[in-house]
């Protein structure tokens, strides 16, 4: 293809399309005048619509303006009045005032003038009180040259004969209101303690420590002995016992201060008979054996009275060694039963007293554990206790209740009393503890000597099982306030100089005979 024709090609195309533009522009051209003009009229309404909004806003701003001013006015008037109240009260407040410094003045003169009433009266008082004076010295020596007597001197009797009067006048009410104390405190006493009794009902003395073993036949003492006493010695070396054995028929006796360790002795020497083998291994066996038996027991018996007391937290040792005590015994009573009654007395007694009752128990159960080891350790078997339960995590007031029951130290607290009452009440009723007739004499020879030790006594009497004491006087040397004075002053010897369970009444008697014979 040559170029000229190409040339030729592209002209021809260009201006058949020059040629169809323009048939286009000249076929739409209506059309975009029509659109103009739709145009224009929406343009117009807009413009229409937005004047008749901005007309609206306006009339409507107007419309709030005058609102906020009329809101204004209001509050503004609305303050105006709140002024005017403010100053009608202010000014009502001061003419109170002006009255009240009007009122205040007239007081300060009313004062003014009773002040200077209150210094003519005192001048007139002074002159009143010389004249006085001058009359009484007047009259006193009148009284010196009557009577004799000097001012001391009559001083000194008028003395006297008012600390009599008021002897005898505090004698009479010591004696009423110690009447009335005692009668009330009795009363109070009685009841508590008697509720506590019927609440607990223990059996008499009817545990003793064992010391004796029988044996089934002469015989058998040789065997005990063994051959040349290599059995004996062995049983006394490993149990810590001394065997007696004697002309008793049928019998041995064992000697220890241990009771525990008398106790595993006995068992051991019972098995050991029943068994019929008697050689130094097998007492060790056996021993042994009985040993670990008798700490089962003791914890056992431990835990048993923690139970039935009721009492928790105990330290396992505090337990093991009131278990301990099941093998201790005084007077007759056993201390272990002893204390779980105690610990059951003093829960009642703090009850019905308001105290604490876990502190009043758990110190009544422990108040005798000294007892246990008191054969080990040299001190009163109170503060043995009491250090034992320190060192094993009880409470001071616990402590100090367990020093306390026997008084070796003074009862600070109402547990510390219940305690020492509960111990008194287990410990002294009828038939719990078992005395020798040496020491029941002794007792009450101790107790009379201490009432005939006073002036004016003739004879003294302890009656009731030492539980009274009449004491006889002399009438013409003590009068009726010096029988209740004697009585109380014996009362107090008694508490200081004697250790005795429960209480002992004092009964002084005076009596005044007249006689004379016909004849």
């Amino acid at each position: 293809m040559n170029v000229p024709a190409i040339v030729w090609a592209l002209l021809g195309a260009l201006l058949g399309g020059l040629a169809g533009a323009g048939m286009m522009w000249l076929t739409y051209r209506p059309r975009t005048e029509e659109l103009q003009r739709q145009a224009e009229a929406e343009a117009e309404r807009l413009v229409s619509a937005a004047q008749t909004k901005s007309r609206e806003i306006t009339l409507q701003a107007q419309a709030e303006a005058l609102k906020a001013r009329n809101e204004a006015e209001v509050e503004a008037k609305n303050a105006r009045q709140a002024l005017l109240k403010q100053e009608e009260r202010i000014q009502q407040q001061e003419e109170r005032l002006g009255r009240s410094q009007e009122k205040v003045d007239r007081r300060l003169e009313d004062l003014e003038r009773r002040e200077r009433g209150i210094s003519q009266r005192e001048r007139h008082v002074e002159r009143l009180h010389r004249e006085a004076e001058e009359l009484k010295g007047r009259q006193q020596t009148e009284l010196e040259r009557v009577a004799a007597l000097s001012n001391e001197e009559a001083r000194s009797i008028i003395l006297q004969r008012v600390e009599a009067s008021a002897r005898e006048d505090a004698a009479k009410m010591m004696r009423q209101i110690e009447q009335e104390a005692k009668d009330d405190a009795d009363k109070r006493a009685k009841k508590i303690i008697g509720i506590a009794i019927q609440r607990l009902a223990s059996d008499y003395v009817a545990e003793l420590t064992v010391t004796t073993v029988p044996l089934p036949s002469e015989e058998l003492k040789g065997r005990i002995i063994g051959r040349e006493g290599r059995n004996i010695r062995a049983f006394e070396q490993i149990t810590g016992v001394d065997i007696i054995v004697d002309d008793t028929p049928e019998a041995v006796a064992l000697s220890c201060h241990d009771p525990v360790r008398r106790e595993v002795a006995r068992l051991s020497l019972t098995k050991l008979l029943k068994d019929g083998r008697i050689h130094p291994a097998r007492i060790e066996e056996v021993v042994e054996k009985t040993r670990q038996d008798i700490e089962t027991v003791i914890r056992e018996e431990g835990e048993r009275v923690v139970y039935e007391a009721g009492i928790q937290g105990l330290h396992p040792d505090l337990i093991k060694i009131l278990g301990r005590l099941k093998y201790r015994t005084s007077y007759g009573q056993n201390v272990l039963q002893h204390s779980l009654e105690c610990a059951l007395l003093a829960g009642t007694m703090a009850s019905e007293l308001g105290a604490n009752v876990q502190i009043a128990k758990t110190a009544a159960l422990l108040h005798d554990i000294g007892k246990a080891v008191d054969h080990e350790v040299q001190g009163p078997h109170a503060l043995i206790g009491a250090d034992i339960a320190r060192r094993l995590g009880r409470s001071a007031a616990i402590v100090h209740a367990i020093a306390a029951h026997h008084f070796e130290e003074e009862p600070q607290t109402v547990e510390a009393f219940i305690v020492a009452a509960a111990d008194a009440t287990s410990g002294g009723r009828p038939g719990a503890r078992r005395e020798t007739l040496d020491l029941y004499i002794k007792r009450l020879e101790a107790l009379e000597t201490v009432a005939t030790s006073f002036p004016g006594v003739q004879r003294a009497f302890a009656i009731q099982a030492g539980r009274e004491v009449r004491v006889m006087v002399q009438p013409d040397s003590i009068d009726d306030l010096g029988s209740m004075t004697l009585a109380r002053n014996v009362a107090k010897k008694i508490e200081e100089s004697l250790q005795y369970p429960g209480q002992i009444k004092v009964t002084v008697i005076r009596e005044t005979r007249a006689v004379d014979y016909a004849r």
